[in-house]
Parts: structure tokens; sequence; C-alpha cells
């Protein structure tokens, strides 16, 4: 499924307006750490789906989101100042709260009710999993999904922030498409230690067999090993992939950058999934942010260096040096592709329902809906689970590296 320049566009332009757009508007996306607005600093710019946006807890504790630029002459909000019942612009004072209400002008007339006319583009925000998350699509929102990695009662949950990547997101979840090139990319941490009998083969012998299908959430990539394991690895519509006992969420900020929050789900039991783990590891709660993956940190390639010292740097070298926009006009796809033409198709398939009016799939609109399975545990028992730290540093689980397992194969 080599695309034409217009398919490319329509797949990978995320504005107010496209196909792609609107239907990634209809998703929730975690767009900081909450303990990032502080008294101190109660304010955050945000760029998400090419919107430019300000994030802000107001005195009351409320939290919004709204357009940065004032409805009044569009100076900044972000350096607006924080009340008691919103943000008010530094520039002329006017006001506004979480919805995006105007309560003053203060350089009008006593009388004047021109704040009643104003209404101010406003988002929905909402705080779960020590993440703030958003909805820019039509009212009434879904709801957050209960997938397992986040929602099973038997685990505590840490954070980890990626570095800002310079490309567009289908780059990244068309990786998350390809089971492949694991063997191959991070063919050092497949290794384990072990020599790599050749660079150009890899470890991709070891996969005996490749299945693809798909889920109510999306899409199910299984794995089968020539030793007999089998794995499989979700790909959640649209934007996250769940690896291990991870959540690796991709946030499209516009066209050209993607943000990354990892979600870590630790079981707390006392059984075979919890033997050998760091004890301390289930209380440190400290938020994990990764150092860039290049030099210079604002470069493009080739006039940044990647390090590849890790499967995360690695992949951003992948994505990255496709193009800000990959060009998949020119592209050759193989065999081994086959699960990268499914998402394609799906993603058309379901920028047709939106355009039909109906909801996507993995929209869910049942605030009591039960918690969705991914296969979490199934992963955890076959591999381990990794603090935000391991997962970074490509550290296998002492539990996991007891069975011989290997991160990554």
């Amino acid at each position: 499924m080599t695309l034409t320049a217009e398919e490319n566009e329509r797949l990978t332009r995320v504005g107010k307006g496209t196909p792609m757009g609107e239907l990634l508007r209809r998703y929730w996306y975690p767009i900081s750490v909450a303990r990032e607005l502080t008294a101190e600093n109660p304010v955050k710019f945000v760029r998400l789906l090419g919107e430019d946006l300000v994030l802000f807890r107001d005195k009351s504790g409320r939290v919004g989101l709204l357009a940065d630029h004032c409805s009044h002459r569009g100076a900044s909000l972000l350096y607006g100042r924080v009340e008691e019942r919103g943000i008010a612009c530094a520039y002329h004072g006017w006001l506004y709260d979480t919805a995006g209400h105007c309560l003053e002008t203060p350089a009008e007339p006593p009388d004047s009710n021109l704040h009643l006319t104003i209404r101010h583009i406003a988002y929905p925000v909402k705080e779960l999993v020590g993440l703030l998350w958003a909805y820019l699509g039509p009212l009434p929102a879904p709801v957050i999904p209960r997938y397992d990695v986040w929602s099973r009662p038997d685990g505590v949950l840490r954070l980890a922030v990626y570095p800002r990547l310079d490309a567009n997101w289908l780059q990244v979840m068309e990786n998350t498409a390809d089971p492949t090139h694991a063997q191959i990319l991070h063919q050092e941490f497949v290794a384990g230690g072990r020599p790599v009998p050749s660079t150009t083969r890899g470890f991709v012998d070891r996969i005996a067999g490749l299945e693809y299908s798909e889920a109510p959430f999306g899409l199910v990539k299984l794995r089968r090993f020539a030793n007999g394991r089998v794995e499989r690895h979700p790909l959640i519509f649209p934007n996250i992939l769940r690896e291990s006992n991870v959540a690796q969420i991709r946030v499209p900020m516009d066209d050209t950058h993607t943000n990354f929050f990892f979600i870590h789900f630790i079981p707390l039991d006392d059984g075979p999934l919890n033997d050998g783990a760091d004890p301390e590891a289930p209380e440190d709660d400290e938020v994990l942010y990764i150092d860039p993956f290049k030099e210079p940190v604002e470069g493009i390639h080739p006039f940044t260096r990647f390090r590849l010292n890790s499967v995360l740097s690695q992949d951003h070298m992948a994505w990255e040096t496709q193009g800000l926009i990959a060009n998949r006009t020119v592209e050759r796809l193989a065999t081994s592709d086959q699960c990268v033409v499914m998402f394609r198709e799906m993603l058309m398939r379901e920028i047709d329902k939106v355009q039909r009016g109906l909801d996507p799939i993995a929209v869910i609109r049942d605030p009591h809906h039960e918690i969705i399975d991914t296969y979490v545990g199934e992963s955890i028992e076959s591999k381990g689970w990794y603090t935000p730290r391991q997962y970074a540093q490509q550290e296998t689980h002492r539990g996991a590296a007891a069975r011989g397992d290997v991160r990554y194969d």
C-alpha cells in the first residue's frame, strides 16, 4: 500500500478540519504531568494537534486549557496572572475561567456587557494517573478508556516523560505496527550480551511466525519465536504501544513534532511477577524525565547526531531520519510490512466513519465500562516488568533475567 501524495497528506496532517485531525480529536491525550502545575508555576504552554494552548491551574485549584492568544488583541495568555476565578491576560486584564467565559474586561466602562459576548476557546481537562489529559473534539466528550496497563488495582503506576520527536506522529505508530525491526535495529539489546552472529540479519531468524489481528481497542501483533515463546504487542488505537508493563503514549503536537508519556504498571503481589524486584521501586513515585537523544537538541537530520546507546534512542533515529513527514510515495513495502498496511487501512476506515458522523474504534462512552484487557498480565509473565529507569536503560528485570528472557526478543 504505497501511498499517493494525497493519501500521505490525509494520514499525516493533524490540524483542525483535516481528515486525520478530526479523527484524532475524538480521543483524550496526556499533555502534562499534573505536578508540573504548581503555585509558583501555575501556567504552561501546550501544543496539541496543531493548536497553541495554555494550561493553567487557578488559585481555586481548577485546571483549564485555553487558546493561547487572548480574544482581545492576541497577546499570549502564557504570561497571564492566575487568580481565584481563572487567568487574566497580562495585556489588558481580560479574565477567563476554565470554561472560556470572559468574566471581566477591566478597561471597559462600568456598565459594559462586552464580557458577556466573549467566549474564548477552551477544552476539557481531566487528571488521571498523575497526568493531565485534554480532549479537543466535539462534545459530549467520551471517557478516557480504562485500559489494564493503567487501571488494574493490583499494582502501582510510575511515569516517565521522553524527549520530543521532531517528526510526524505516524512514523512512530507505523513502527509500532512493525514487529521485525526490533531484531535488527535493536540487535545488541536483543542479544543480552551474547555475540551477534550477523549484523545484517540481527536476530530476525529467531522469529518463527507473525500473526496480526484486529481487537476492539486496535491491533494485536503476535510473534512466535523459534524457542516456542509467544508474545503479543497491542497497538491501542490511535496512538499507544503497550509493550511489557508499559503504555507508550505518543501525542501529536502538530504535523512535525510528537511528545511521549510512558505509564508503567508495577505489580505489587508477592508471587513470581514481583520475584527479584527492587523492594524500593514501588515506593519511588518520582517522575523520570529522559535526556534528549541527539546533539544539538534542536537540530534536524542531517544537522544533528543521535546517540544509539538505547532502544528508544535508536527508534528516535529511525523515525526522525525519515524526514519531518515521511514521503510514502517512494517507499517499497515488503511482506514484513503487512501490519503497517493494516494500520493505514484502519486509519482510512476510521476517518471515513468520523466523516459519516460515527464514533471511531476505541471511543468509549460508558464511564462504568469494564477494564479493557490488553494482555498486560500475559506480557509481564513472559518478560517481567520494568521500572521507568530500568526501561530507559534497557536493564532487564532480575525476575525475567533468571528465566533467560531478554527484552525485545
